[in-house]
C-alpha cells in the first residue's frame, strides 16, 4: 500500500477528518457513527437551548450554535469523540461579560455574543497554528477547581427565578441577586410553573436510576412541552393602554413609550455625530478644536442615551412587578385590567394574575397570566453575518475572550485527553485548538455564541459507540433538520423545563471532596482551589477576576515555593549510599561538604541559593571543599549561571574549593557556552559523586580519606 504524499499527509494533519475514510470504509461503523450522531443531536437539542437561555439569548440561539461548531470542530479537531456545542460554564461566562455592555437578549447583546464567539475562536485557533498549547496549563487544577464549583452553584441557583416563575432584580453582586430572587420566590411563586419544573426534574431523574442509557432529557422536554400544550400552560393576551384602569399604570406605560422613542432618536443622532467627528478626525486631527467639540457631542449624546436607557429599565422592571386582574366589561366591549386587590366587588374576573411580559413596536402590551414557554421560534437556518466591529466593545471584550477561550478549551481537552485514553487514539492539544477555534470562528458567522466541548455529550458519543468525528458530522445535520421543519413543535416547551435540564446537567460539576483532596496533596494548592472558589463566588457576575486572580495565585505560590527548594547536605547512611543528614541522621564531614539542590536554579532562588552555601561555610569553621551533587538542578538561567560564578569567587577567597557532581547535560552546555567551565576548569566536574570525593579525597590527602565519615571503608573501621 502506498505511502501519501508530502501534500496529501500534509493536508490530512491540518484536516483530521481527511483520517476518517479508512474507518468507514466498514459499514459498521458507518452505522454505528450515525446511530451516535443522532443519540448526541437528542440530546443536544434541548441542552442548547437552555444553555442559550442561561447564556442571556433566546433559545433558538443555542440551536444556531449546535449545528455549525459541532461539524467543523470534528473536521477539524484531533479527537474524534469529542462533541463541541453550547455548555453551561462558557454559557455563564457569555453572560457575564455581555450584561454590563447591552440589555439581555436585545439587538446589541445578540451582536456581542456573535462578536465574542469570533474573537474567542481567534485566540484558539492563533494559539494552535503556533503551537502554544502548553499555555493552557497556566489555569492549574486547583484554580479550575475552584472555578468550576462556583460557577456550578452560581448557574444552578441564577435558574431560580424560572423553575419558581418569577422575576426579581438583578443586583450589582451575585449575592444581591439571589437575595432578590429569594425575596421574590417568597410573595409570588407561580404553583404551575414548579410543578412543571418538578415533573422535568422528577422524569430526569427517575430514568437515569433506571436507565442510564436513555435520552432522559429528551423525553422530559416531550412530556413537559406536551402537558404545557394540553394545559394551555402559557396565558398571554395584547392590550392597549385604554384597557388599564390604574393612572399610574398608565402613566407608567406611556413614560416608557416616549422615553423608547427619544432613545431611537439620540441614537441616530449619535450615528451622525459620529460621522461628522470622524470626518473631523482625518481632516483636522486629533487636537483640533473642531475635533474636540465633534467628540464632546458624541459623548454627551451617548451619555443622554444610556441615562435614559436606565430609566427604561427601571420603569419596565417596576412594571413588571404590578399584578393585574381581568375584568370582563360585557359583549363586544374590550375587557378591564384593574390592580390586583382594586377591582371591584363581585366582578366577571378568571381568578387569574397578569402581569406585563414585554412593550410591542406598536406600542401595546403583551401581558401574562401563565407560565413561561420558549414560544415561537424561526424557522431556517441563521444566514451568514458578518459582525460590526467597535474597537471600544472589542478592548471591553477582549479579557472575557481569552477567559473563556481557556476555560473552553480546558473542559474540550480534558475529556478528549479520557476518551483519546480509553480508544487509544491519538490526540493532538494543537490540532484540537485548531478545531475548536475554526468552529467558534464560523459558528460566530452564522450567529452562534462561544461554544465548546462538553463532558455529558462526549460521553453519550463515546458511550454509543462512535468511532470517528462523522458522529458530530450527523448530529450537526440532525440540528438542521429541526430548524428547517421542526421548530413549531418547540414553542410549548416550558422555561422551567430548560432550568431544570440546566441544573441537572451542572449539578455533577460540583465536587467538595476534591477540595479535600487537594488539600492533603499540597497545602499551597488547596489554598489556591479555596480561594478561587470564593473569589469566584464574591465576584460574580464578573467570572473572569474569579479566573485571573486565582491562576495569579497559583504562579505566586509556585514562585514562593521554588524560590526556597530543599538544600540537603548529604551524608552517608548505612547502606553506603549518599542520603539527607536531616531526614536520615547520617554522619557528616568537617572539612568536606556535599550538598544537593532539589530545583532549577534560576533569578527567584539565586539568591537563595547563595544564602545556604555562604550559611554552610559559616557553620564549619574547618571546611576545605564543597561538593555540588546536582541531579535535582534542572534548568540554569543567566542569573543561576552568574551566582554559581559569584558563589566560586567567594569560596576560593575563604580558602574553600567548589567541585560539581552530576550536572545534567543541558546544563553542561550552557556552562560550557558561558565559559563558567572553562573558568574554574574541566577537572572541577565529574560524573559520579563518589569520582568528586576520590578527588577531594587526593588534594586532602590519604590520612584524611581514611578517617573520613562519607567513606564506606573508614566508617567500618
Amino acid at each position: 500500500m502506498a505511502k501519501p504524499s508530502g501534500i496529501a499527509s500534509y493536508l490530512e494533519k491540518f484536516i483530521p477528518a481527511i483520517s476518517w475514510k479508512k474507518d468507514l470504509k466498514d459499514k459498521k461503523i458507518l452505522v454505528t457513527d450515525f446511530i451516535a450522531g443522532v443519540t448526541v443531536a437528542l440530546v443536544l437539542i434541548p441542552q442548547s437551548m437552555a444553555y442559550a437561555q442561561l447564556a442571556g439569548l433566546p433559545p433558538y440561539y443555542g440551536l444556531y450554535a449546535a449545528f455549525l461548531p459541532p461539524i467543523v470542530a470534528s473536521v477539524f479537531g484531533s479527537s474524534r469523540q469529542l462533541a463541541t456545542g453550547p455548555v453551561a460554564i462558557v454559557s455563564i461566562m457569555t453572560a457575564a461579560a455581555l450584561e454590563p455592555l447591552a440589555v439581555t437578549g436585545g439587538p446589541g447583546y445578540i451582536a456581542y455574543a456573535v462578536l465574542l464567539s469570533i474573537m474567542v475562536g481567534v485566540f484558539e485557533l492563533s494559539l494552535g497554528l503556533l503551537r502554544l498549547g502548553a499555555f493552557i496549563n497556566f489555569l492549574a487544577h486547583p484554580v479550575i477547581l475552584g472555578f468550576t464549583n462556583a460557577a456550578a452553584i452560581i448557574i444552578a441557583s441564577s435558574q431560580l427565578n424560572k423553575i419558581f416563575g418569577v422575576v426579581s432584580e438583578k443586583g450589582e453582586h451575585y449575592y444581591e441577586t439571589i437575595w432578590n430572587s429569594l425575596v421574590a420566590i417568597s410573595q409570588n411563586s407561580h404553583f404551575p410553573t414548579l410543578a412543571i419544573a418538578a415533573m422535568a426534574f422528577g422524569i430526569m431523574f427517575a430514568l437515569k436510576k433506571i436507565n442510564p442509557r436513555l435520552p432522559n432529557v429528551l423525553i422530559a422536554v416531550v412530556v413537559t412541552t406536551v402537558t404545557s400544550w394540553a394545559i394551555q400552560f402559557e396565558r398571554i393576551q395584547t392590550v392597549e393602554a385604554v384597557q388599564l384602569v390604574s393612572a399610574d399604570a398608565r402613566h407608567m406605560f406611556f413614560n416608557r413609550v416616549a422615553n423608547q422613542e427619544i432613545v431611537l432618536r439620540l441614537s441616530d443622532e449619535i450615528v451622525v455625530a459620529q460621522e461628522t467627528l470622524n470626518a473631523t478626525l482625518k481632516e483636522k486631527g486629533k487636537i483640533h478644536p473642531d475635533t474636540l467639540e465633534a467628540r464632546h457631542t458624541v459623548e454627551s449624546l451617548r451619555l443622554q442615551r444610556d441615562q435614559i436607557t436606565q430609566k427604561i429599565k427601571t420603569t419596565l422592571k417596576e412594571f413588571q412587578k404590578l399584578r393585574f386582574v381581568e375584568v370582563k366589561e360585557g359583549q363586544g366591549a374590550k375587557s378591564k385590567l384593574y390592580l390586583k386587590g382594586k377591582q371591584p366587588e363581585n366582578a366577571n374576573t378568571d381568578g387569574r394574575a397578569w402581569k406585563l411580559r414585554e412593550i410591542t413596536p406598536d406600542k401595546k402590551m403583551i401581558m401574562s397570566a401563565g407560565g413561561q414557554v420558549v414560544g415561537k421560534v424561526p424557522s431556517g437556518l441563521p444566514s451568514f453575518t458578518l459582525p460590526k466591529f467597535d474597537a471600544n466593545v472589542f478592548g471591553q471584550l477582549v479579557a472575557a475572550a481569552i477567559t473563556i477561550a481557556l476555560m473552553g478549551f480546558m473542559e474540550a481537552i480534558s475529556i478528549a485527553k479520557a476518551m483519546a485514553t480509553r480508544t487509544r487514539q491519538r490526540l493532538d492539544p494543537n490540532q484540537e485548538l485548531i478545531g475548536q477555534g475554526l468552529g467558534n470562528i464560523v459558528g460566530g458567522l452564522f450567529l452562534s455564541y462561544p461554544t465548546s466541548g462538553s463532558f455529558s455529550r462526549s460521553a453519550v458519543n463515546l458511550s454509543a459507540g462512535a468511532v470517528t468525528g462523522l458522529s458530530s458530522v450527523i448530529t450537526g445535520l440532525v440540528v438542521v433538520i429541526v430548524l428547517l421543519w421542526f421548530t413549531p413543535l418547540l414553542y410549548h416547551l416550558p422555561q422551567a423545563t430548560l432550568a431544570a435540564v440546566i441544573m441537572m446537567a451542572v449539578v455533577g460539576l460540583i465536587n467538595f471532596s476534591a477540595f479535600r483532596h487537594v488539600w492533603i496533596a499540597q497545602k499551597h494548592d488547596g489554598f489556591v482551589a479555596v480561594t478561587s472558589f470564593i473569589l469566584t463566588l464574591i465576584m460574580a457576575p464578573h467570572l473572569d477576576y474569579g479566573i485571573l486572580i486565582g491562576a495569579g495565585l497559583a504562579l505566586g505560590l509556585y514562585l514562593f515555593r521554588t524560590m526556597k527548594p530543599r538544600v540537603a547536605p548529604l551524608g552517608l547512611y548505612t547502606d553506603g549510599t549518599l542520603r539527607d543528614s536531616r531526614t536520615y541522621e547520617t554522619r557528616l564531614c568537617d572539612q568536606i561538604c556535599v550538598v544537593r539542590f532539589d530545583g532549577s536554579l534560576y533569578f527567584a532562588n539565586g539568591g537563595y541559593f547563595q544564602e545556604k552555601i555562604l550559611q554552610t561555610v559559616a557553620d564549619k569553621p574547618k571546611l576545605k571543599y564543597i561538593i555540588m551533587d546536582g541531579p535535582g538542578i534542572n534548568q540554569i538561567d543567566s542569573t543561576g549561571e552568574e551566582i554559581l560564578r559569584t558563589v566560586f569567587a567567594q569560596l576560593r577567597d575563604s580558602g574553600i574549593g567548589l567541585v560539581f557532581s552530576r550536572i545534567k547535560r543541558p546544563n553542561m552546555e550552557i556552562l560550557e557556552r558561558t565559559g563558567f567551565v572553562a573558568q574554574i576548569g574541566e577537572d572541577h566536574f565529574f560524573r559520579k559523586t563518589e569520582d568528586a570525593l576520590e578527588h577531594v579525597w587526593s588534594q586532602l590527602g590519604r590520612n584524611h580519606k581514611d578517617k573520613c565519615p562519607l567513606n564506606p571503608q573508614a566508617s567500618t573501621v
